[in-house]
């Protein structure tokens, strides 16, 4: 190197390549900071390198994915979990599939696609145990297989394995417990034991810190609003209480899908409480945004905005539910299916005129 240079009027250092625009300074800078520049030039990094290893580039889409599911973008998470899923069968390290499945399972079950997802969790979590992986990643496996099998129908497998994954993380008060405990709260209000899910979820409010995981805590209030919703008879002061802690949160770890989350959930404790025209305004503000919600919220507003048409008089909200209804069936989306079908029975319920009174 040093006769070439020589050669060439160069310094040995000009065919080193630079420090500052290689992808492990760019997977560092992203790694601490996490600022979207940062993110961008890792993005960029990875785009143009030819030669770094495999579990580097790992790395990277790894940081990328979880990036784009903070900011409620599935589809470009998707595809670097797509990419990040390749990598990790061509490293061959079990702990790096199993992690690469299990985030993969997650995310397509956000985007609606169930089939898939269910195949990805179902691989992950046999894997996690052939290979008698750690805790973490069999609890991991276990948090993907629950929620795609809970929303595939599957809910007494779902009851069995979320009962399995509570165990495993007996005595734990991180964000894997608090995960846990959320997702087996799920379970059980599929199963209509709301009180169940209510101790589950309580359990992960109170114990969880919000200096563990803000997100996470945040996105447990959210949770609970939702839970307090759904309750017979619901509770709406406890769900708007949820909502305030939320909100307060949001001042610090603000996203536009946490921001469209928490305008969802106002938007059904407006409806809850017959405020149907803050409710209709709070859906013209979402709809204004572009969607940064899953496959389910997105469609938990829609049937939200058919009911408030059949409330309005609209009898094209009936055959609006009733598509939506269809559309989760074809979909896979079993559960969800289930719920717009019992949404749109008692809206028809609630519109058939009251029989007249006898003279």
């Amino acid at each position: 190197m040093g006769y070439l240079a020589g050669r060439l009027g160069l310094d040995v250092a000009d065919f080193e390549e630079p420090v500052t625009g290689s992808l492990a300074h760019a997977l560092t800078l992203a790694s601490s900071t996490g600022s979207a520049d940062a993110i961008g030039a890792l993005r960029a990094a990875l785009a143009a390198e030819g030669h770094e290893s495999a579990v580097l580039r790992w790395q990277a889409l790894w940081l990328l994915a979880r990036a784009a599911r903070l900011q409620g973008d599935h589809v470009a998470e998707r595809a670097d979990l797509d990419r990040l899923v390749a990598l990790g069968d061509e490293v061959g390290s079990a702990e790096l599939r199993v992690r690469g499945l299990t985030r993969l399972a997650r995310c397509l079950r956000s985007l609606g696609e169930i089939t898939p997802a269910l195949d990805a969790a179902v691989a992950a979590h046999r894997l996690a145990l052939g290979e008698d992986l750690g805790v973490e990643d069999r609890a991991a496996a276990l948090l993907a297989l629950v929620s795609v099998q809970a929303e595939a129908g599957q809910v007494p497998e779902a009851r069995v394995h979320a009962d399995e994954l509570a165990a495993l993380v007996a005595g734990r008060t991180d964000a894997l417990w608090a995960e846990a405990m959320w997702t087996a709260a799920a379970v059980r209000v599929r199963q209509g034991d709301h009180t169940g899910a209510q101790a589950f979820l309580d359990a992960a409010l109170e114990r969880f810190s919000s200096q563990e995981d803000l997100v996470l805590w945040l996105r447990l209030r959210l949770a609970a609003g939702r839970l307090h919703l759904q309750t017979l008879p619901p509770d709406p002061a406890r769900a708007e209480a949820c909502a305030a802690q939320a909100e307060a949160a949001l001042a610090f770890v603000g996203t536009p899908a946490l921001r469209q989350d928490l305008t969802a959930l106002k938007a059904d404790l407006a409806f809850a409480t017959g405020r149907y025209d803050d409710a209709r305004a709070l859906l013209g503000d979402l709809a204004g945004d572009e969607p940064r919600m899953t496959y389910r919220d997105r469609v938990r507003l829609e049937i939200l905005r058919q009911q408030l048409l059949i409330l309005g008089g609209d009898a094209s909200g009936v055959e609006g539910l009733r598509t939506l209804a269809q559309q989760a069936q074809a979909d896979a989306n079993i559960d969800l299916a289930a719920e717009i079908w019992r949404t749109l029975a008692d809206a028809l319920a609630q519109s058939r005129p009251a029989p007249a009174e006898p003279a």
